[in-house]
């Protein structure tokens, strides 16, 4: 079994009749057997408000404020190292690996981003100012310390952080570059894909041809807004969707059936970090050591 090392999530038990917090977690989930919190709950893996572990007889009352674990049976290791580029006092700039999530989910919760720095710099207090997608590789900042987190989030949210891409794509030889790419990205089936939609564009990207090599190209990737697999829907529907993406153009019937195949990796890097600092003023830039392979 697989516990978690990040902190643990939170439930107010909802309005029911059930005599124990076990009963009523039973209820709650139930795709997870009542041995299954039962064991849980003997290894002190389910807390209460105060972060002291419950019995098993535990009364049950509506709202109680109950902290639990989540865990995944023989979870998969991820093979691939994340680096970490930048520790200070309120921010930590991490390389992420492809194939490895930002945070806990799913099938993955110690092999995450979130779980392995917490782990590696013992700070449970690690949070991402940002994501990016399980498949992609490159650059991650987290806050470091909650007192300074809201500002350093609010850069994201008023959109004054420069983010770059990189991908490599099939050529567009009759397309003129540098190109801004407007698109209305609406829900997609299955539930986590996006497509095209019409009516007005909700997004945008600059894309730039930085280095040329026969039918492949490497394209930069300047999100002007962060829509989910904006970049990925935005080369796709120009007919030069990137490279190993098995959601677009089309979704691989394998990625519901099969493992991930390590040996080709999407070929997508958050390459570039850019901000002003709101709490020194000064401009801030990073930029990943990875590299895509052609």
């Amino acid at each position: 079994m697989s516990t978690s090392h990040s902190r643990p999530s939170t439930l107010h038990l909802p309005q029911g009749d059930w005599r124990s917090v076990l009963d009523c977690l039973c209820a709650h989930f139930p795709a997870i057997d009542r041995e299954t919190w039962v064991d849980r709950i003997n290894r002190q893996r389910v807390l209460d408000a105060d972060m002291q572990p419950i019995a098993l007889d535990q009364p049950y009352r509506a709202g109680l404020r109950i902290h639990y674990f989540r865990e995944v049976p023989n979870e998969t290791p991820v093979p691939f190292e994340e680096r970490i580029l930048h520790v200070d006092e309120h921010l930590v700039v991490a390389d992420k690996p492809h194939f490895l999530s930002v945070m806990p989910a799913g099938e993955y919760v110690n092999e995450t981003l979130l779980a392995r720095l917490s782990k590696r710099l013992g700070n449970a207090d690690l949070v991402p100012i940002h994501r990016i997608d399980r498949l992609t590789a490159g650059l991650v900042l987290f806050s470091a310390n909650r007192d300074s987190r809201g500002v350093y989030q609010a850069l994201f949210r008023e959109r004054e952080i420069a983010k770059r891409y990189e991908a490599i794509c099939p050529a567009l030889p009759h397309v003129e570059f540098p190109l801004r790419r407007r698109l209305r990205m609406v829900p997609g089936e299955p539930f986590f894909l996006m497509r095209e939609g019409e009516g007005e564009p909700n997004s945008e990207t600059l894309i730039e041809v930085l280095e040329r090599r026969g039918d492949l190209w490497r394209y930069g990737l300047t999100p002007i807004s962060g829509r989910k697999h904006q970049l990925r829907l935005h080369m796709a529907t120009l007919g030069a969707g990137i490279c190993n993406d098995p959601f677009y153009p089309e979704l691989l019937e394998r990625c519901a059936r099969e493992a991930d195949d390590y040996a080709r990796p999407l070929k997508l890097l958050a390459r570039g970090l850019r901000f002003r600092d709101p709490l020194s003023g000064e401009l801030r830039e990073f930029e990943s050591t990875l590299q895509l392979e052609w």
